[in-house]
C-alpha cells in the first residue's frame, strides 16, 4: 500500500523559513519522479516543484524559484522541501506526490498534505 506522509508544516511570519519531509512506504521510492504540489484556501492545486530519481534534477514553478529547495534521501525513503523567504501567498495545504514532472500527479498518489500558514 503507497503511503506519503509529510510533516513539518506549521505557521510562520514573512520571511521565514519551514522544512517540509515525505516519509514514503509502499514502493520503490528511488524509481519514482517525485513532486510537491499545494493548495491554497479557495484555489486549485498548484505544482510546486519536482525532482528526478536521483535527485540531480529539480524544477520549480517560476512563484518559487531561488526560495525554496526540493531535495530527497532514497536510502531513507524521504522527500524533502526547505522553504524560505516565506509569502502569504506561499500559504496552503503541501502535498507530497509520487510523481510528476511539471505538472501534480493524480490526486490518488497525492499524501494527506501538511499545512503551512504565513502571517505576520
Amino acid at each position: 500500500q503507497v503511503q506519503l506522509e509529510e510533516s513539518g508544516g506549521g505557521s510562520v511570519q514573512p520571511g521565514g523559513s519551514l522544512r517540509l519531509s515525505c516519509a514514503a512506504s509502499g514502493f520503490s521510492f528511488s524509481t519514482y519522479l517525485m513532486s510537491w504540489v499545494r493548495q491554497a484556501p479557495g484555489k486549485g492545486p498548484e505544482w510546486v516543484s519536482s525532482i528526478d530519481f536521483s535527485g540531480a534534477n529539480t524544477i520549480y514553478t517560476d512563484a518559487v524559484k531561488g526560495r525554496f529547495t526540493i531535495s530527497r534521501d532514497n536510502a531513507k525513503k524521504t522527500l524533502y522541501l526547505q522553504m524560505s523567504g516565506l509569502k502569504p501567498d506561499d500559504a496552503g495545504v503541501y502535498y507530497c506526490a509520487r510523481g510528476g514532472w511539471g505538472s501534480a500527479p493524480h490526486r490518488a498518489d497525492w499524501g494527506q498534505g501538511t499545512q503551512v500558514t504565513v502571517s505576520s
